[in-house]
């Protein structure tokens, strides 16, 4: 199947003339700074991060190269194919203002799935079709098939998926990318975590693929908003081209440059991630309460639970915060549950072995 990106742009972003700056159109260092109605004086506000010593009176890179070329040494991905976003979600709504047309087009979802992209969709007035994992929480391609129109745009892919953990099956995802002529999402949020390898590296195979990442998961940056999506250069221009200019402040810029030096120390604690993960799933299984256990490739636990609503309350009473899935369909009486340190898992662990009804 021949892929047409220009079919799927909407027109008014064909036509977009993106609001630019001088530092758009420059690179390199330059001395003298004049062109964006700073305050030269400085700021009341210093950055101090390392070796920098920075006033924060000046617009930050609004094309964030020297992050991107970090990313790229990391991921193996030229600069020019990656894109980044106050989060993963900014990724989600830019596709979505670039290829759907509001009150038009529609985008299919794989409930139970992450609950963003109908937010979005809904924030857009764009349609979702939503054609439901099977039992085994994989994707049921013939209904996919089905669900498809001349209107769909646009379909999102979680793998490893939030909230049920585990990967989608790869063979069926080359078979939507393979089979569809429009933009295949696989949002790939905890893929540190998975046994599947990522899809990134397929960028060149499929024109139509975007792979979304985050630095909020396994580089423990929740906290900076600081999301990736990777895709072919015509793709990642458009994205450039609707995003605001300066997307990513110059401090989360920074912060993120310096935690992408310590690359050993994410390895080391996805690896600590996984063996806590595998520990949990091994204790929870002794408790009386658990009926079922799903098996996960993310930092997360999927768990059915007798009397799951009480079982949530009662452990927030003792300072336990989980997510209760138990209102999600297809998640019904379950409970998600982040694997947190040693000491926090043997305190949920205990905690549940002493409920009572």
């Amino acid at each position: 199947m021949e892929f047409n990106l220009d079919y799927l742009i909407r027109d008014n972003i064909k036509n977009l003339a993106p609001y630019t700056t001088a530092r758009h159109e420059f690179t390199g260092e330059a001395s003298v700074m004049l062109d964006a109605n700073e305050n030269a004086l400085g700021s009341p506000v210093t950055l101090d991060i390392g070796n920098l010593h920075e006033s924060l009176n000046r617009y930050p890179d609004p094309l964030q190269l020297s992050f991107k070329q970090r990313i790229s040494e990391i991921k193996g991905v030229p600069v020019e194919n990656i894109f980044a976003g106050n989060g993963s979600d900014e990724a989600i709504d830019v596709l979505m203002r670039i290829f759907c047309e509001p009150g038009v087009d529609n985008i299919i979802t794989l409930p139970p799935t992450y609950g963003m992209y109908s937010v979005c969709a809904a924030i857009n007035n764009i349609k979702v079709k939503e054609v439901p994992l099977d039992n085994n929480y994989q994707m049921d391609i013939q209904a996919i098939a089905d669900a498809i129109d001349d209107f769909t745009k646009i379909i999102f892919i979680c793998s490893p998926n939030n909230p049920t953990g585990n990967s989608i099956t790869r063979q069926d995802i080359e078979i939507i990318l393979n089979n569809f002529d429009g933009i295949v999402v696989i949002d790939e949020a905890y893929i540190n975590y998975a046994r599947q390898k990522t899809f990134v590296q397929q960028l060149m195979d499929y024109p139509n693929l975007v792979v979304m990442q985050t630095l909020s998961k396994a580089w423990g940056l929740a906290a900076l908003r600081l999301g990736l999506a990777f895709g072919s250069k015509e793709i990642i221009n458009l994205m450039n081209n609707v995003k605001y200019p300066y997307n990513i402040n110059e401090a989360t810029q920074q912060l993120a440059l310096q935690a992408l030096t310590h690359v050993e120390q994410v390895n080391q604690w996805t690896k600590t991630t996984i063996e806590q993960r595998s520990w949990l799933e091994t204790e929870l299984a002794k408790v009386p309460l658990t009926e079922k256990i799903f098996p996960s490739d993310a930092n997360f636990l999927l768990v059915k639970i007798t009397d799951a609503h009480n079982v949530f309350s009662y452990l927030q009473s003792k300072g336990i915060i989980v997510r209760n899935r138990n209102t999600t369909k297809g998640c019904e009486g379950c409970l998600r549950i982040t694997v947190g340190t040693a000491a926090e898992n043997q305190a949920l662990i205990e905690a549940l072995k002493n409920y009572t009804v």
